[in-house]
């Protein structure tokens, strides 16, 4: 029995069956690498799904997490934390002026927006929450119901109310969707789980304008494309609007596990003490991780590399469509890229996997690459040149 079959015999015992797990049981990290327990080396070009955005162990976010971990792990959250003063600086001098809620994930930072939402509309009684077919926000129950994907909802009703799913990129069913009920939108800029989507900068601006209108709150959704996924720091800059509410999560830990709340300053009253709490949430630990993140991002330029390594991979992956008819279209922001394909693309992954290299596929059809924000060009074309060789076996 290799190492790798012990491990996963282990966990057909003692873990719940809750996730569809490629057989590799990955034991380090560095960069863009993984080794398995067996020795295996693969290039990761979808780290910890956007987690690790800095790559694995970068080396700043390890320095400052064992120095930390050597000086206070934890407190409540009845009690000042420095770490976590500077870091809700750090993000609102990057994001707009406001606050922030510190949770542990990106469905407890939507949670949150949720709660935040439901509080201000409450004395005029509005409550429904406009979010977009094929989105994806979390796996609690109301935000899984925010989810526009009938199959997470499959099995956990009566969810709870408030939520309509609209169309994607459609303004005239956003203006239709408006009831004296409403009183906010929720949506991602890049619909991730959904295809690699990205919102026209024509809707987004027209649905900024339409709640400013019509006292309506503006959630943007970054848990995926926040901390410099798409080229700018949050991708809310790419569209020269600025939301209500932002949440964040994935990437801004480095590895660790963290959700954020960004609320502008108009709305920071909303939630007073006793409303909203996490135990965990901004612990000094994972606060540590995340500033270490901001200080990699601004000193190593890795808003400069995504845009240059994000336009050269789409170069790329524009080639393989040139060469494969069964690639509809390749799309995307940044180094948050998919190529639509014209049948399932899971075999793809698979082969990939086998070769050495780890990409995603969503939507069914969907190829998704989300390498680290620092990859260079010679890891993209090695990627890319393992992916061909596996798009030549399967397509």
């Amino acid at each position: 029995m290799t190492a790798t079959d012990k491990i996963i015999s282990e966990y057909q015992k003692f873990v719940l069956n809750t996730y569809t797990r490629s057989p590799v049981a990955a034991v380090r990290g560095e960069g863009s690498w993984v080794w398995d327990a067996d020795g295996k080396k693969y290039l990761d070009l979808f780290p910890g799904w956007g987690v690790s955005g800095l790559g694995h162990c970068h080396p700043r976010v390890v320095a400052a997490v064992r120095e930390q971990a050597g000086r206070l792990l934890h407190m409540p959250n009845n009690f000042f934390n420095e770490l976590q003063g500077r870091l809700a600086r750090r993000i609102a001098e990057g994001a707009f002026p406001g606050k922030v809620f510190f949770g542990n994930s990106g469905a407890e930072a939507n949670e949150g927006a949720i709660k935040l939402a439901r509080r201000y509309g409450e004395a005029d009684g509005r409550f429904e929450i406009l979010t977009m077919k094929s989105s994806f926000h979390g796996r609690t129950l109301a935000t899984v119901t925010a989810t526009g994907q009938e199959k997470y909802h499959s099995g956990f009703g009566p969810l709870p109310p408030g939520f309509i799913h609209l169309p994607f990129n459609d303004l005239e069913a956003f203006e239709r969707a408006i009831t004296p009920r409403t009183v906010a939108v929720m949506l991602e800029l890049v619909q991730g789980e959904g295809g690699v989507r990205p919102a026209r900068p024509d809707y987004i601006k027209a649905i900024r304008g339409i709640c400013d209108a019509r006292g309506l709150l503006m959630i943007v959704d970054e848990v995926q494309t926040g901390m410099g996924r798409t080229g700018e720091l949050f991708a809310f800059q790419n569209y020269g609007v600025t939301p209500d509410l932002m949440t964040l999560a994935k990437a801004l830990g480095g590895g660790l596990p963290i959700g954020a709340l960004v609320v502008s300053e108009r709305l920071k009253d909303v939630l007073t003490p006793g409303t909203h709490a996490s135990t965990f949430g901004g612990s000094p630990l994972v606060c540590a991780a995340a500033l270490a993140v901001f200080d990699a991002m601004e000193e190593e330029n890795l808003l400069r590399n995504v845009r240059s390594a994000g336009g050269y991979l789409r170069e790329k992956l524009e080639e393989l469509q040139s060469e494969f008819a069964a690639v509809r279209e390749v799309r995307g922001m940044g180094l948050l890229l998919g190529m639509e394909c014209d049948r399932e693309g899971k075999p793809v992954v698979e082969a990939c996997l086998e070769r050495g290299v780890i990409i995603n596929c969503t939507a069914g059809n969907v190829l998704r690459l989300m390498p680290a924000c620092n990859i260079g060009q010679p890891e993209i074309d090695l990627g890319v040149g393992i992916l061909r060789e596996a798009m030549n076996k399967i397509f």
